[in-house]
């Protein structure tokens, strides 16, 4: 038996941010065979519930880059930031004026005039073809569980165990100035899935660590787990994992530190890669 813990965007979903039926039925056979499939995202833990809902797949989950795992109705594990941290942070964060979620229990707070900054920024980058920077922005916005609200300083977040800050923006120099001014602080973690985005969590949050817990749970052995992922956010996954598995589109570093690379995300990357590393059905 493996544990096989699989990344969602750039990795399980396609493009247009569904599950193919290649990777559902890859998925299911390696169940079937009694394996444990287990999905391993950034995203809210109520937006991978609902992808997962929708594409007919029951599994644990790990969320909020290994803040949450979650099986049969229960967390396995649950971090969130202390009050004390979610406030310098926040502090931190509306100095910088850049865009920014706020992952709770509840659901995902995003402010109301959010999309019309993102959309701002991708006019002032002038590029005259912006349907990359348009696509990430209706990516965002498709999350199940968001709630809207005017702004952040109205809410009284005690009890709302937030577990992600997640920080959007085009403007590269920006981005890489907020990360810079918050790199040594040890109260926080600090990963990314692109090169829009900065993913704040809580000092202990990663996949990788995730991974580990979520495998004592289940009592596999270290050696029999296997990682599939695309991007940095994955990489702590990969040092865990017996087997690393990265896409074909994955970030070039990602697929250095991997065990085996398998096709892209478009393609039935993921479920390619069982057939062959899990399945042995190639």
């Amino acid at each position: 038996m493996k544990l096989i813990a699989i990344d969602l965007d750039g990795t399980l979903l396609s493009s247009n941010s569904t599950i193919s039926e290649g990777n559902v039925e890859a998925i299911k056979s390696a169940q079937e065979e009694g394996h444990i499939v287990a999905i391993s995202s950034g995203r809210s833990l109520h937006d991978t519930r609902e992808i997962m809902h929708r594409a007919g797949i029951t599994c644990p989950i790990i969320t909020g880059n290994g803040a949450k795992s979650f099986h049969a109705e229960e967390y396995i594990h649950n971090l969130y930031f202390t009050d004390q941290v979610l406030k310098l942070m926040m502090d931190v964060l509306n100095h910088s004026g850049l865009y920014y979620e706020i992952y709770t229990k509840d659901g995902v707070l995003v402010e109301e005039n959010g999309r019309e900054q993102l959309e701002k920024e991708v006019r002032e980058l002038g590029e005259e073809d912006s349907s990359w920077a348009e696509e990430i922005i209706e990516i965002q916005y498709q999350q199940h569980g968001l709630q809207f609200v005017s702004q952040y300083d109205d809410i009284d977040f005690t009890g709302k165990q937030v577990y992600k800050l997640f920080v959007m923006s085009f403007h590269k120099e920006e981005l890489e100035k907020l990360r810079d001014r918050i790199a040594e602080r040890t109260d926080i973690s600090i990963t990314t899935s692109s090169k829009q985005k900065l993913e704040i969590g809580p000092p202990e949050a990663s996949k990788g660590h995730a991974l580990e817990l979520i495998a004592q749970y289940f009592s596999v052995p270290m050696e029999y787990t296997v990682a599939i992922g695309d991007n940095f956010n994955d990489l702590s996954m990969f040092e865990k994992a017996g087997i690393s598995i990265a896409m074909g589109n994955a970030e070039a570093e990602v697929k250095q530190q991997s065990t085996y690379v398998t096709g892209n995300h478009n393609e039935d990357g993921v479920a390619e890669a069982l057939k062959k590393y899990v399945l042995n059905e190639q």
